[in-house]
């Protein structure tokens, strides 16, 4: 990557954009697109998308998604001593909250807090112990008294993620929270700027969609796909690389960081696309993974393939170690050739080209 594409990268990925609030994280990625689409708009929930149009009209036009939400928590009382509980926004893992530094959204700005860990020491320990549930978690703003609290600016409903940012880690990866999924938005956009200025424009109009809402149910991209009516969709998020340590294969299937964008087989995902990338994977040689959907992807494929008469889907995967922790992983070189594939997908598409099963 070149230096702009790099500071984009860590400015998107440390910029807060926790479910419901994604705003500031939406700014960042429209301000980057802007510098390569014909045009990005947004729509009343603050989805975004950015549009390269294709040179035949006749092309199908793909829409290529992702989703810029990320997992947090959010204020849901504040007690008399200046303590605040909270809830989940999405599938944030309490189990290691406990003792993390925490950014807190309020009127009056960004709050610095921290989720309280009674020190093991002076722990009722004597019948074992368990992680505490969301609801036993409590979170020091500095404040002794709900007083205090509100002069922070801070009330029920305001939004918080932890405070760690993403680093560079190791030989050619990162590491850091919301990975899942505005590295994501990342990819969407080099695969944006690729179309756009590199090789000629594509046959076929690309919409890349930047949606919101993901982690509570796809929301969203349902909207979205509803609004754009695109022909096809190829939808990208992370998946479960099963490579470190005690995690079952049979159980869970076999994917290697640094392995290579993964395909999803079954459920949304449309045989005929999935064909179609996995041609182009060969051909370019890029190297591609598989996984099995028996019920649902539990990804924006499940909200936009039924729209409307029904979009031609598919899932492409980055790969991910460490998921809805602050220390998700992913490797540079999985990123580079999902990008590859991506683009290679929208320039691949032309004017005749059918995406449906023959009966």
């Amino acid at each position: 990557m070149d230096a702009d594409a790099t500071s984009f990268l860590y400015d998107l990925l440390n910029t807060p954009s926790p479910t419901g609030f994604e705003v500031r994280g939406q700014r960042v990625w429209a301000k980057r697109c802007r510098e390569f689409a014909d045009s990005v708009e947004s729509d009343a929930y603050g989805n975004a998308w950015a549009t390269v149009k294709g040179g035949d009209p006749e092309a199908p036009r793909v829409m290529i998604e992702a989703h810029a939400d990320e997992i947090g928590f959010i204020v849901k009382y504040i007690a008399d001593d200046g303590f605040l509980r909270v809830d989940r926004i999405g599938g944030s893992d309490w189990a290691n909250a406990r003792g993390r530094r925490l950014s807190i959204f309020s009127d009056a700005g960004e709050v610095p807090g921290i989720i309280g860990n009674t020190a093991i020491h002076i722990r009722d320990r004597k019948d074992g112990e368990k992680a505490p549930e969301v609801h036993e978690l409590f979170v020091d703003v500095g404040a002794s008294s709900a007083a205090e609290v509100a002069a922070l600016g801070i009330r029920v409903g305001h939004p918080a993620v932890y405070a760690d940012g993403a680093a560079p880690f190791g030989k050619n990866r990162i590491v850091g929270r919301a990975l899942d999924n505005r590295i994501g938005g990342f990819i969407l956009s080099e695969v944006v700027r690729r179309l756009a200025t590199e090789e000629g424009r594509p046959a076929a109009t690309c919409l890349a969609l930047n949606a919101v809402q993901e982690e509570i149910g796809g929301h969203g991209a349902t909207m979205a796909a509803y609004h754009l009516k695109p022909d096809l969709c190829l939808v990208l998020d992370v998946t479960h690389a099963t490579d470190s340590p005690d995690i079952k294969h049979p159980q869970h299937g076999k994917v290697v960081l640094g392995g290579g964008p993964s395909l999803t087989h079954g459920t949304a995902n449309h045989p005929v696309m999935v064909r179609r990338l996995m041609d182009l994977a060969a051909e370019s040689g890029i190297p591609v993974q598989h996984e099995a959907s028996s019920r649902y992807t539990g990804t924006d494929t499940d909200s936009i393939f039924l729209v409307r008469g029904g979009i031609p889907s598919a899932l492409v995967s980055l790969p991910l170690r460490y998921m809805h922790s602050i220390v998700e992983m992913a490797d540079f070189e999985d990123v580079e050739n999902v990008i590859r594939l991506m683009t290679a997908f929208v320039r691949s598409v032309k004017a005749g080209d059918r995406f449906a099963v023959e009966i």
